[in-house]
């Protein structure tokens, strides 16, 4: 694997691979890498012949009180993780080589409706910074497939809508959320929780769970699924955020007679923000 910082470097690594007849995967991160991100990694080699990856905490998706200053970098660490998963070239650039003119002016990218509310409306100006971002990389590297965790289920379903919107010739592919053996769906913020925390976080997957098989089971009234959600996890010790069941392929409320459903949820723990979802289909009424 080869590390470049700019992106006459990318290109002309890129370009070189594509001459020889091989096809482009690829997979953004932000880096402090974990299985999750190895699983991207790992299913982009599967996929392809000439795997690209980045890594780069983007200052765009940050907002005013989150944690950009202290969101952890270990190069070293993640590059390790990247040759052993298959990953021929890491992209790592500066924020100057990202944003050379500064952010201020720079163009934005704006998904309407699937960025709306959930994450969305926490986190005011997340999605235009991850969309322009992912829009830029995807420029820069051009490539036929990449790959995106389905943990970060609302941003998936940005991303889609984005490629689809703009005509991009990019396969987007999901990959199964990764989890600890209790069930807590690994995240980089995971590092962030102290001893007590960390034991008490698998409530969060163990609620969701619990809420999908009710509605498995007939209950539809979701309003009330989803306060009994909250009430569960404000007993557990978090602090929620949201928890809202969504029709999965839109991300519009769900209905009574929809089949394909998500629960998505985020909530603190301490000052640890995490997320989860659970996705799942019922079998059509006869």
């Amino acid at each position: 694997m080869i590390t470049v910082k700019t992106v006459r470097e990318l290109r002309a690594a890129v370009a070189r691979a594509r001459s020889e007849g091989k096809r482009i995967g690829f997979v953004p991160t932000m880096g402090n890498l974990h299985a999750g991100h190895v699983a991207l990694v790992e299913k982009a080699s599967q996929r392809t012949d000439f795997v690209v990856t980045s890594i780069f905490v983007n200052p765009l998706q940050f907002g005013p009180n989150e944690d950009l200053a202290k969101y952890p970098r270990t190069l070293v660490a993640d590059q390790e993780k990247l040759v052993a998963a298959g990953c021929q070239l890491l992209f790592h650039p500066d924020v100057e080589d990202m944003y050379p003119d500064g952010m201020d002016g720079q163009t934005r990218v704006n998904v309407p409706l699937v960025s709306e509310g959930l994450c969305g409306e926490s986190r005011p100006g997340h999605f235009e910074g991850v969309a322009t971002v992912v829009s830029k990389l995807f420029n820069m590297v051009q490539p036929d497939l990449a790959v995106f965790g389905e943990k970060d289920f609302q941003q998936l379903a940005v991303i889609r809508k984005l490629v689809r919107d703009l005509n991009m010739p990019i396969q987007i592919i999901g990959e199964p959320t990764v989890r600890a053996e209790d069930g807590l769906a690994l995240s980089s913020r995971n590092g962030y929780l102290d001893e007590g925390q960390r034991a008490a976080a698998p409530a969060l997957y163990r609620t969701l769970q619990r809420l999908a098989n009710a509605i498995r089971e007939g209950r539809r009234d979701f309003a009330g699924l989803e306060q009994e959600g909250r009430d569960e996890l404000a007993a557990a010790g978090f602090r929620p955020d949201y928890l809202e069941i969504r029709e999965s392929l839109n991300l519009r409320r769900a209905d009574v007679e929809d089949q394909h459903l998500v629960i998505l949820a985020a909530a603190f723990m301490g000052n640890t923000r995490l997320i989860d979802n659970l996705a799942f289909s019922l079998e059509a009424q006869a």
